[in-house]
């Protein structure tokens, strides 16, 4: 059985205080995320990261601050959630070069993965038979990523304390929408025991 690692946006402005768009607690996950990125990487579990990838004048920062502007400092993902054979796939038309990479990372320019040329393109490439994901921010990014991976019909497990979120409001009805589609959910310890 085949198990994919998606990991939504763990970037330097999303999860430390410095960031421009930091994430309130959000820096106490990168223990948690180290763990599942050695995890994966010592059982050759495949790992997929989204990371914002925004132009100066992004169409979003009407929505949103300024944030993960495309190689600026911030923009990066933190050094623990990294692998170091991975491939950064740009949101284009175009071949996917990704075989035998084992993290690869899919920009993004909206809070959405799906909207992107390759995100799921990737994912049908990898065709896993589960899919465990974990990242910020909970009530955006991550229950989008997660309504659009129940798509394929494979369990998607969300990993409960790998996550954070803006609000708990916002995180009370975002988990009790993917629960309601189908969701599970574990802890970082239970997906790797």
């Amino acid at each position: 059985m085949s198990t994919l690692f998606v990991d939504v946006d763990t970037q330097l402005d999303f999860l430390y205080p410095a960031g421009a768009l930091y994430v309130p607690g959000a820096e106490r996950l990168i223990p948690t995320l180290a763990h599942l990125t050695r995890f994966a990487a010592a059982h050759g579990i495949q790992l997929v990261s989204t990371v914002d990838a925004h132009t100066e004048n992004d169409r979003e920062f009407q929505s949103w601050p300024k944030h993960c502007v495309a190689d600026a400092t911030g923009q990066h993902k933190a050094e623990p959630t990294l692998l170091a054979r991975r491939v950064v796939v740009a949101n284009r038309q175009g071949d996917l070069a990704i075989d035998g990479a084992s993290q690869i990372v899919v920009e993004k320019q909206t809070v959405n993965a799906f909207d992107t040329h390759t995100f799921a393109r990737v994912i049908r490439h990898l065709d896993p038979d589960r899919i465990v994901v974990f990242g910020v921010v909970t009530e955006i990014c991550v229950l989008h990523a997660v309504r659009g991976l129940l798509q394929f019909g494979k369990p998607v497990t969300v990993v409960t304390d790998a996550i954070r979120q803006l609000t708990d409001q916002g995180c009370r009805d975002a988990l009790d929408e993917m629960r309601s589609r189908g969701a599970l959910f574990a802890t970082a310890a239970e997906v790797t025991a």
